[in-house]
């Protein structure tokens, strides 16, 4: 076993202390990583703050990892010493299912193990990326393309797949039309990938503030939510609504937009149910649908696609003891757009 110093929240909600933890030793087809950033998502909030049920504390949050691999067990054939490395939101699938066997671990029947606030198949917890080091299964590691800086890269790990994956499931491209709803850590990224997929962007914010910048990483149009024109003036325009906003929405307004056969979906989750009338799907043959991130082939695909677009999250670099300040700060919508953690400052 390896000591290692994390940020750790010992309750729901409680502030996070510095503190140490144990990573198991290396078995033959394990990675040791010096995790050199991690980014903050909004789930980690949600899960330290026990909005979800079943949050196992102490909880050392982070699945948005990079870092650089400093032993290899004795099986290890992807990857070296020395190699720059990414571990996005799981660190284990059972490998046999239909699901894992074609690349969709996320999605795998015996269920995945998540990165943090999870138990592996031998019932320990498992502590995430807000860590001087980690200890996972060559299988679910990554490469970080050359070229690519491993602090803008961090937030991939996550909000790219998160947003690369349903894009591309729905056929962003030319001829389509996608508006992403929110620009915030999502959103900022989802319209630069459909941007670069060849889709015509729209996007769709309630901060007011936001349209050049909206411009900047891609989009082609910018719509204020709280105009009640905007909803009037789009009826029935899109080919795919993104919905990276971790809050709930209007569903049916948002189903209005959509053109026939048109899909609203959902990647943000917010922590309480929606609702929407069945007549805004029947309507137009509208659907409702959900994406969890992607597997492990499709995130190095989506890395390798950002690194040849120049595709890259707009970050704010933090120090270790600036984790709840950080955190109150995204809860108010004032970062632009995401956290990375400097973990040398851990």
């Amino acid at each position: 076993m390896c000591k290692t110093h994390v940020l750790s929240v010992p309750a729901a909600k409680a502030p996070f202390e510095k503190t140490t933890i144990e990573r198991r030793q290396l078995r033959p087809d394990d990675l040791s990583i010096d995790i050199k950033f991690s980014g903050i998502c909004h789930s980690d909030i949600h899960s330290a703050h026990g909005d979800w049920a079943g949050g196992i504390f102490p909880m050392v949050p982070g699945h948005e990892i990079t870092g650089v691999v400093t032993a290899v067990g004795e099986k290890v054939t992807k990857f070296a010493v020395g190699d720059r490395v990414g571990v996005g939101c799981y660190v284990d699938s059972c490998g046999e299912c239909e699901y894992c066997l074609r690349g969709e671990e996320q999605h795998c029947s015996k269920g995945f193990v998540a990165t943090y606030n999870s138990l592996d198949y031998d019932g320990n917890p498992t502590y995430g990326g807000y860590s001087q080091n980690i200890v996972v299964t060559e299988r679910f590691v990554v490469h970080i393309p050359d070229g690519m800086e491993l602090d803008a890269a961090s937030p991939l790990l996550c909000a790219g797949i998160t947003t690369y994956s349903p894009l591309k499931r729905w056929n962003a491209g030319p001829g389509k039309k996608v508006a992403i709803l929110g620009m915030g850590g999502l959103g900022h990224v989802a319209i630069q990938f459909a941007h670069a997929m060849g889709a015509e962007v729209t996007v769709l914010s309630r901060a007011k503030d936001k349209e050049n910048e909206a411009l900047s990483f891609g989009a082609d149009y910018y719509f204020s939510t709280l105009d009640p024109e905007t909803f009037k003036m789009l009826a029935g325009r899109f080919d795919l609504i993104l919905n990276t906003v971790s809050a709930n929405i209007d569903v049916d307004s948002y189903l209005s937009l959509l053109r026939v056969d048109g899909t609203l979906v959902n990647v943000g989750a917010p922590a309480e149910p929606s609702q929407y009338n069945v007549f805004s799907l029947i309507m137009s043959r509208r659907s409702i649908a959900g994406s969890l991130v992607g597997g492990l082939a499709e995130t190095q695909e989506m890395l390798d696609f950002a690194a040849a677009h120049g595709i890259l999250p707009q970050i704010e670099i933090i120090r270790a003891e600036q984790i709840d300040e950080a955190y109150e700060r995204i809860l108010r919508s004032d970062v632009r757009y995401r956290f990375v953690i400097d973990i040398s400052t851990l």
